[in-house]
């Protein structure tokens, strides 16, 4: 006890110092001193928090899982993984298709080997795209080279990142029949080009938010020309982006840092600016979890993210408070 009075003293005395000092020397400077305090009791609020209840069978994870999907329509979760000789299977249904990533129940499309491959929702192959084991640059017909995911409109409309750290650096927006509607597709650190395209994601108001790993940033398009918007750097200065998704009501973008092994929760700006990117909340993870891609289901706002480090999927839900924010 003795010691804390000592201490609120001590303080008491230094304050006292600095006032008179103020008020009486600081004239006699060539330079004013300026003071500021801020002192902070609150801890940033976790507005997600794990469900270390999912999976409810773990063991279904055998190897490095790189991208998750959810149907939200039937409450199905995909899981994609490579295994040691190099195949991937859907593991939550233990079917033997590759990767879940639509928004359609009647359809699912994969990656694998330089293709896009479509099943319809009874695992069966009903389309592929590209040559598969090669890689290629062409439009016609159209070749991949590591495309790194895509995303499906309820129009059927697709698009595509083409480029995990191979020949290609472009961004595909393809119709439900498979033409091409438009493409960026330049290597560069200017607007349209990319170093290593990870992610694409859609929102509610027309734009495409493209997560342009090796550039430290996300580029933004407007979904029906193509035109480039906008993008944004500042919240990517340690590492760039490697997944980007949407929360349901359109408010907050959730974004994967691989190596950090970290999810930030980013405000979405207004329609017809995109300004600069605002953290609002983070989710650190464990060391070398390595978060590959994520995905959010539409009905709940649960994060699900593919953690290629740690060989796993695990479930993030939002909180009472904040998941009340997305309604019914």
């Amino acid at each position: 006890m003795t010691r804390f009075w000592v201490c609120v003293a001590g303080a008491g005395f230094f304050l006292a110092f600095l006032v008179f000092h103020s008020r009486f020397c600081a004239s006699r400077l060539p330079l004013p001193l300026h003071f500021a305090f801020k002192i902070s009791w609150r801890p940033e609020e976790a507005l997600y928090r794990l469900d270390v209840d999912w999976p409810k069978y773990s063991e279904y994870f055998t190897g490095a899982t790189f991208c998750v999907a959810v149907d939200s329509l039937n409450g199905l979760v995909y899981v994609a993984q490579v295994k040691q000789k190099r195949e991937s299977e859907i593991m939550l249904r233990n079917q033997n298709c590759f990767l879940a990533q639509s928004r359609r129940s009647a359809q699912t499309a994969g990656l694998y080997g330089h293709t896009i491959k479509k099943y319809n929702s009874f695992g069966d192959l009903v389309q592929v795209l590209g040559t598969p084991g090669k890689k290629g640059t062409g439009l016609n017909p159209l070749q991949f080279d590591n495309p790194a995911e895509l995303y499906v409109e309820d129009t059927g409309d697709i698009y595509i990142v083409d480029g995990d750290g191979g020949l290609n650096n472009r961004l595909i927006k393809l119709s439900q029949d498979f033409m091409i509607l438009w493409l960026h597709g330049e290597n560069g650190t200017g607007p349209a080009k990319f170093s290593i395209p990870h992610s694409v994601t859609v929102d509610s108001d027309g734009r495409v938010w493209v997560a342009d790993r090796g550039n430290k940033r996300i580029q933004v398009f407007d979904k029906d020309t193509g035109e480039w918007l906008g993008a944004w750097n500042n919240c990517f200065s340690e590492e760039g982006p490697s997944a980007v998704r949407f929360t349901p009501d359109g408010k907050h973008l959730i974004v994967a840092q691989l190596n950090l092994s970290r999810l930030l929760l980013v405000a979405a700006p207004p329609v017809g600016s995109i300004g600069d990117c605002s953290v609002i909340s983070t989710i650190q993870l464990a060391d070398q979890v390595s978060p590959h891609l994520l995905d959010v289901s539409g009905k709940t706002g649960a994060v699900y993210v593919a953690e290629i480090g740690a060989k796993q999927v695990q479930k993030y839900v939002p909180v009472k408070s904040y998941f009340s924010s997305f309604g019914s």
